[in-house]
């Protein structure tokens, strides 16, 4: 089975230690930027109606806006409670100074 890339954005686009939304073939993801490191998730956070892109950034976790709850972006797995169902996460890879993701 070959795997289907989506262009999601411009690498220049996302900030380091940051997320930002996107829209990829309809369906909204949240990217992050870790050093060299693009992620991609679900946008929202699995315990409460938040926005993760909107999330604090530290390392390779995101922590929640509204419940502090924190997500590993590498795995999804949760961190830090609330909590106890991690979020999804989307394969990525950059080429062309594009970031592209396959959708799971």
């Amino acid at each position: 089975m070959s795997t289907t890339w989506h262009d999601a954005a411009a690498l220049d686009e996302l900030w380091d230690n940051a997320g930002m939304a996107v829209t990829v073939q309809g369906r909204e993801l949240a990217l992050f930027r870790v050093g060299d490191e693009v992620m991609a998730t679900d946008p929202m956070c699995t315990h409460g109606h938040a926005r993760l892109c909107d999330g604090f950034v530290e390392g390779h976790e995101v922590e929640c806006p509204l419940h502090q709850a924190r997500f590993d972006l590498r795995t999804g797995a949760v961190r830090c409670g609330p909590a106890t169902e991690g979020v999804a996460v989307h394969p990525v890879r950059i080429d062309g100074g594009r970031v592209w993701v396959a959708l799971s």
